[in-house]
Formats: structure tokens, C-alpha cells, sequence
């Protein structure tokens, strides 16, 4: 009979959303010795000649470079998470996790809880590896299977455009683990994190079936953009105008900046409505226990 609906979750993309550019062009592909605009047309010609999906190509050609260099990039795990050291964030994104906890146990005095989640295409082996990692409280993203000297072998998950809301299902339903099936009906009333306390911060058209099914499912939605970027902003406003995310904002993550007055706006109304809702059901606790007796 316990209130369990008092969780309330900030799920994010992360390259171009967190951080201004793709992870691998900081440290990864600079090891490589490769140009990230070159890489990444590679990326997308070898993506249309054969058929396949983008993000199975990118983790097929990292590995395919990696043997090229000799030993000096193994893609073991230890690897890739000291190249993670180098990825840069946006301003503000170290500090903001904190505010925003402070924020929340404040205005609930204790009552609701907040978690943070990633949900990127990116290689979980370097997210693993950054330096906010402690900040979420899980991170879903693509992997590789290794064999037993650590060597990546083939994707073990692959984590794409469509299947990032795979994982909002199971961040709502409280199944985070990948065997936890997550198909079985489950009434609104029994999951963890329902999606009304779900807000989706995504940069781009990657993060379209995310931030749709958010939406659809009573969630909110905020698109971020590089600030001083023309083309991303107007990226945004596309988003926006066709509905699929409630507010757009630089990715300023600091204090008083925009991004940041939203997220506080959005955390009061979805506060309350818990708050609300936890006084339903004490009511309805007590009317149980009356009758018992």
C-alpha cells in the first residue's frame, strides 16, 4: 500500500546534448589518426551501400581501424575510458546534476526523488569512463562483446535511434537489466517511473522516437542546441513546431540560463502532481484501513 510513484527521471542524450560533439572526435578517432568529418562519411557511404543500420557500421569500422594501428589502440575497455578523460561538456553540465537534486529535495521537502539516465549510440566502454558517470543512475548505450583477454569481438547491444525507447520502457516499468523482459502488460499504477514524471532532453532528429514517446505517453520533452549554431537551432524549432518537444534552449546547463529555468518549471508541476497524487492515495490507504476494522 506504499506510495512507490515518487521518482522522478531527467533522461539524456548525450552527444550533441551534454557534450558539443560526438564522443569518439575527442579522444578516439584523434587516436586513430582519422579526420571525424572523413570518418563519418564513411560511416554513412558504407551505411547506404550495404543496406545496414549507421550505428552497427560505425562499431564495425572502429574496429576495423583500430587493427590498423599496430597494437596502439587495443579498444580494450582501459582504453577507451582514458580517452573518455579528453570529452568536454557543455557549460554548467558537471554542477547542474547537483542543483538540480538540491532543487527538488527542497521543494518536495523530501518527498520525491531524482534520478538521472543516459541513453546514447554511443560505446558504453567510453561513457563508462567520463567524468559525471557517478551522476546517473544508469547508462544505456551500445557494447561490445569481448572475449576473455578483453578484445572486442562484434556488438553485443546496439543502441540506435528506435531502440532508445526500449529503454524508456524499461526505465518506466523499473526492469533496467537487458534479460528483464519488458513486453508483459504492466498497469500504469505499478511502474516505477511513470512516464508523466519522465523528461527526455535530446539535441536532434536521433532523438525524435525518444522524445515522441515521451510525449505520447504525458512525459515532457526539451530540445537543446550548441549555443551560437544557427543550423541546430533551427533544427530545434523544427521539433518544436512539429510537437514533438515542449521547449528548445542553448545547452547552457549554468544557474540562470534558460535550459535551466525550464527544467526548475517542469520539476515544480511534476513535484506537485506527485505530491498530489501521494495524498489520493493515503486517503484511499486510510479508507481501507477504516474498513477493516
Amino acid at each position: 500500500m506504499r506510495f512507490k510513484q515518487n521518482i522522478i527521471a531527467i533522461v539524456y542524450d548525450f552527444d550533441g546534448t551534454l557534450s558539443p560533439q560526438p564522443m569518439y572526435d575527442y579522444g578516439v578517432l584523434p587516436a586513430l589518426k582519422i579526420e571525424p568529418d572523413e570518418f563519418w562519411k564513411e560511416v554513412s557511404k558504407k551505411a547506404k551501400k550495404d543496406n545496414a543500420d549507421p550505428m552497427l557500421c560505425y562499431m564495425y569500422l572502429l574496429l576495423k581501424k583500430g587493427e590498423n594501428t599496430e597494437g596502439k589502440l587495443t579498444f580494450k575497455v582501459k582504453d577507451l575510458k582514458k580517452l573518455s578523460k579528453k570529452i568536454r561538456y557543455y557549460r554548467g553540465v558537471p554542477q547542474h546534476f547537483e542543483k538540480l537534486e538540491k532543487y527538488v529535495e527542497e521543494k518536495s521537502k523530501g518527498q520525491v526523488k531524482l534520478r538521472f539516465y543516459l541513453i546514447s549510440a554511443g560505446l558504453k566502454e567510453i561513457l563508462d569512463g567520463i567524468s559525471i558517470k557517478r551522476k546517473f543512475h544508469n547508462i544505456f548505450a551500445s557494447e561490445y562483446y569481448r572475449n576473455n583477454y578483453g578484445e572486442p569481438l562484434f556488438p553485443k547491444i546496439l543502441v540506435n535511434d528506435t531502440i532508445k525507447t526500449q529503454y524508456l520502457f524499461r526505465i518506466n516499468k523499473g526492469k533496467e537489466l537487458q534479460h528483464e523482459r519488458i513486453n508483459e502488460h504492466m498497469p500504469e499504477d505499478q511502474r516505477l517511473i511513470p512516464f508523466k514524471n519522465i523528461i527526455y532532453i535530446g539535441d536532434g532528429m536521433t532523438d525524435v522516437p525518444g522524445m515522441t514517446v515521451t510525449i505520447k505517453n504525458g512525459g515532457r520533452s526539451i530540445a537543446v542546441y550548441e549555443p551560437g549554431k544557427r543550423k541546430a537551432r533551427e533544427t530545434c524549432l523544427e521539433l518544436f513546431e512539429a510537437g514533438r518537444v515542449h521547449h528548445i534552449a542553448s545547452a547552457d546547463f549554468t544557474r540562470n540560463s534558460k535550459l535551466m529555468q525550464i527544467l526548475r518549471t517542469t520539476l515544480d508541476l511534476i513535484i506537485h502532481d506527485i505530491l498530489f497524487w501521494k495524498s489520493v492515495h493515503k486517503q484511499k490507504r486510510l479508507l481501507v484501513q477504516k474498513k477493516k476494522k
